[in-house]
Parts: structure tokens; sequence; C-alpha cells
């Protein structure tokens, strides 16, 4: 009764504590509500890193090309075979080892006839084309560059042949590339650390991190490529490895 009398002599009081307490639970929702949000939205940071070391070439492969042309396939072949024979000898007075000299396959082509006025096969064979590669494969890289230019030399002997540009190789890149994963993720979180810094929160730890295509481009060279570059035209090259890191922060 006491309570009901209360109401009744100060209804507008009344009310307006009842819409007071309303109001209330309903902002202290919608805070509770704010503060769930900044942490589920607000805690990460995602950061590129990037790190690039020079690296030498430390393997070479070098193709030497000769080919022969006859009537006959025999005397083609002969012919190839004496050829293939005197660059055998320069490699082996410029004291190239037999185990990295490989000899590769044979290829052999019929050169067909063909008529001068219709420009048509007349079904006859005019001659017979045969090729073999002669393939170089050592670690000895500056001198065999050297040697890749020399040996064009024995064009002045009647030998027509082809030294092919020589590729250069790097044999332990597997090893390189976990160490330039690992700079990459250092430089990325160097950088997380410093964002965070500047808006008063820490970095507290790795939530995920994906590696991008390596770069393996000559010295100082910008050519790069969406699918990853390789390049084995020169013997000083520069490696670059780009990460992207998904970093909590409190």
């Amino acid at each position: 009764m006491e309570s009901t009398g209360f109401r009744d002599r100060f209804p507008q009081l009344f009310a307006g504590l009842t819409l007071l307490s309303a109001a209330l639970i309903v902002s202290s929702s919608l805070w509770a509500a704010a503060i769930r949000d900044i942490k589920r939205v607000d805690d990460a940071l995602i950061i590129i890193g990037s790190a690039k070391k020079p690296i030498k070439a430390d393997y070479i492969v070098w193709k030497i090309a000769l080919s022969s042309q006859q009537p006959t396939s025999q005397a083609a072949y002969q012919e190839l075979k004496a050829r293939i024979s005197r660059v055998q000898s320069y490699l082996k007075e410029a004291k190239v080892p037999e185990s990295e000299i490989l000899l590769e396959s044979l290829e052999t082509v019929a050169v067909p006839e063909i008529n001068t006025i219709t420009g048509r096969e007349t079904g006859k064979t005019l001659a017979y084309k045969l090729s073999q590669k002669i393939e170089v494969r050592s670690n000895q890289v500056e001198r065999y560059a050297k040697l890749s230019q020399q040996i064009t030399e024995l064009i002045n002997e009647g030998i027509p042949l082809n030294s092919e540009p020589p590729a250069y190789l790097y044999n332990d890149l597997s090893k390189l590339r976990i160490e330039m994963i690992a700079e990459a993720t250092k430089d990325a979180k160097a950088r997380a650390e410093s964002i965070a810094k500047t808006t008063g929160n820490r970095v507290s730890g790795v939530r995920s991190a994906e590696t991008s295509v390596f770069q393996i481009t000559a010295r100082n060279s910008t050519d790069v490529s969406n699918g990853g570059s390789y390049d084995t035209s020169s013997i000083d090259k520069d490696i670059t490895a780009v990460v992207s890191v998904k970093f909590g922060i409190e």
C-alpha cells in the first residue's frame, strides 16, 4: 500500500526513474557489444616482409652444338664424328676432365628435295642432317665461362660449332630458401612492432604466414615475375623472398 501511494503521489518522478533505468540497461548492452567487436575485429595486423641477398652461381651447364649435312647418312655421320673428336681434343687440352663431359643423343633429320617450280616436296631425300650436343657440367664456373667464349677459335679450323650461352646455377637453393623466409619474417615482425608501437599496442604473436614466389635475378636487376623468376644468364645474382604475416596485437 505504501509503495502504491508513493507512485500515485509522484507519478512523473516514477516514470522518469523507470525511463532512466531502461536507458542504463540499453547503454550497458551496447557498450558490452562494442567491446566484443573491438576484440574480435581489431586484434590482428597483416604485414608484408621481404629479404634480399646477393649470391654467386656455383655450377655451370654449357652446351656445344655440332652438326653435319651430307647426301648420305653415313657421310654425315663420319663428318660429324670427326668434328666431335676435334672438340673433345680441344676440351682435353683445356684440362676439362672426361667426367664433366657428356654426349647427348644423336639426332638425324632427312632433308626432303623441293621442286623449285611448285615449291612442293618431290618425295625424294636430298640430304641427311645429323646433330649432336656436347654438354659440360662443372663447379668451375669462372674458368668454363671464359672457355665457352674461347672455343669459337675452332671455327677458324673449319669446325662449324655453336657455343650456347652457359646456364649459371646455384646448388644449395633449398637451404637458402629456408634462411630467406626466416629473414623476411623477421623484417615483417620489425615492421609490425613499429606500427603497433605508434598505436599504443603490442604484437602478441604470429597467427598465420604465407610465402610468395622467390625472385632470383641478375645482380641489381628489377625484372620480376608473378610466377617467380630464376635467372641463369648471369653468375652474380640476387635472391629475394617475400612473406605475408598475420600478427596478433594487444
